[in-house]
């Protein structure tokens, strides 16, 4: 049977978007094997004590490695936009590689001291380095290899394999919870996940030498190619970059809360089995993961701002409801219920977020434009939720926390509010309509 060269096309794209997506599962499984197994190792790098305070030392740890984020952003983005797409896809896929296997090999405190932690500290950052890089580059290659009329779908798929990682790393902590016990968990069972990631980033790094380079990119005009990646280009944008910022702040921390740090709370809090949490957890992301894309294919259809506007008003008005009931929700049933709600609200801003970034900045600064000022905002707010609402717990007042979630989503309903239509207005398909990058 011969193809057509739409269908040749249409294989075409779903390969690259499988390659370049598989990528993304591996970095954020390499970065939430970190989280999800907090709850083992965090004995293993501080010396004994309180069960909060050494989750809390593991969750500063985690937002150090946000600080990261940012500068990967910053080199990354610039070197996506001078060298392209694939080759800094490439290069973040290594460092993270490099990280995980930092992580499965460090000896404990108990065997080096001091120096445990401060290895984990310097893994992390290049964790963070790695995947402050790949969101926006990943962001902006899904978005600029999809068709005309269908990025919202294709660019959910960044979500879709961001969630993948968080699951499959869910997996593999159930695997091993059936497998190994308690105490072999915390001795030493928590090294095979970031060995599983090490290795999982070597075959991606293989892949991703065969992608093909994003066409907007290959037919960048010299002048473009003169500024290319330069914050001095970026900063022409100015409304673009806020709008980024303003897009990012309610949702990531909103998402942070929902899928990383809620593990802790249904343990640490609601009271529930570590086993019961990983299974709630998984079950619960795995349809999140799986009503991405019809949110992103909605997208395509009523545009990008209606969306938006569902998460900012149902995030603002419900979480803290939410949360109260979810402190009182000592029946499994009941607690996955409460956060399949939660994920439900933010699909309206995980599902489109990266393709209306994408579609604010013209080709030459594209990358750094959706990753720069994206990754900062992370850093500040998003990489530090966890942090916040254990510190709040550490002192009495975790309720508070509720309320910061709510007034984070708030503000940046007021960005939804004000901003236009981007689909409309895409730099993405302006280009493709003057036949110019």
């Amino acid at each position: 049977m011969t193809l057509t060269e739409e269908q040749k096309q249409s294989r075409r794209i779903t390969a690259n978007i499988f390659k370049g997506s598989l990528g993304n599962l591996i970095e954020w499984y390499d970065w939430y094997v970190y989280s999800a197994f907090a709850v083992y190792f965090s004995e293993e790098f501080f010396p004994k004590g309180d069960p909060t305070s050494q989750l809390l030392n593991t969750a500063a740890i985690f937002a150090v490695g946000f600080l990261m984020r940012p500068i990967g952003s910053l080199l990354m983005g610039q070197y996506a936009d001078r060298r392209g797409r694939r080759a800094a896809l490439t290069l973040s896929i290594t460092v993270m590689a490099g990280g995980s296997l930092i992580i499965a090999v460090t000896p404990s405190y108990a065997t080096i001291g001091v120096l445990s932690p401060l290895i984990l500290v310097v893994a992390r950052l290049l964790q963070g380095l790695s995947l402050g890089g790949e969101y926006g580059t990943s962001a902006t290659y899904l978005s600029e290899m999809a068709s005309s009329g269908r990025r919202g779908f294709y660019s959910s798929f960044q979500y879709v394999t961001l969630v993948a990682g968080q699951m499959v790393a869910l997996g593999v902590q159930i695997i091993l919870q059936l497998m190994l016990s308690e105490e072999a968990m915390i001795s030493w069972g928590w090294r095979i996940p970031f060995v599983i990631g090490a290795m999982g980033a070597l075959v991606v790094l293989w892949l991703r030498r065969s992608m093909d380079e994003s066409e907007q990119f290959t037919k960048m005009g010299s002048e473009s190619k003169k500024k290319a990646g330069t914050l001095q280009a970026l900063m022409q944008y100015p409304k673009a970059v806020f709008t980024v910022v303003g897009l990012t702040l309610g949702g990531t921390v909103a998402f942070y809360t929902y899928t990383t740090y809620l593990q802790k709370f249904m343990v640490n809090t609601v009271g529930l089995d570590k086993k019961a949490v990983s299974w709630i957890n998984f079950i619960a992301l795995l349809i999140f993961a799986l009503i991405q894309p019809l949110a992103g294919s909605l997208s395509d259809r009523i545009g990008r701002r209606p969306l938006l506007l569902s998460f900012g008003i149902f995030g603002t008005l419900l979480t803290v409801p939410l949360f109260l009931l979810m402190e009182g929700a000592h029946n499994s049933i009941v607690a996955f219920l409460l956060m399949l709600v939660g994920l439900i609200i933010i699909t309206g801003y995980t599902s489109i977020n990266a393709v209306v970034k994408a579609e604010l900045f013209p080709t030459e600064i594209r990358a750094l434009g959706v990753g720069f000022p994206y990754s900062l905002t992370v850093a500040i707010f998003g990489g530090t939720a966890e942090f916040v609402a254990l510190w709040l717990k550490s002192i009495g007042i975790e309720s508070l926390f509720y309320y910061y979630v709510s007034l984070c989503i708030f503000i940046s309903l007021i960005a939804y509010w004000r901003m236009g239509e981007s689909s409309k207005t895409s730099k993405i398909e302006a280009e493709l309509k003057h036949g110019k990058s």
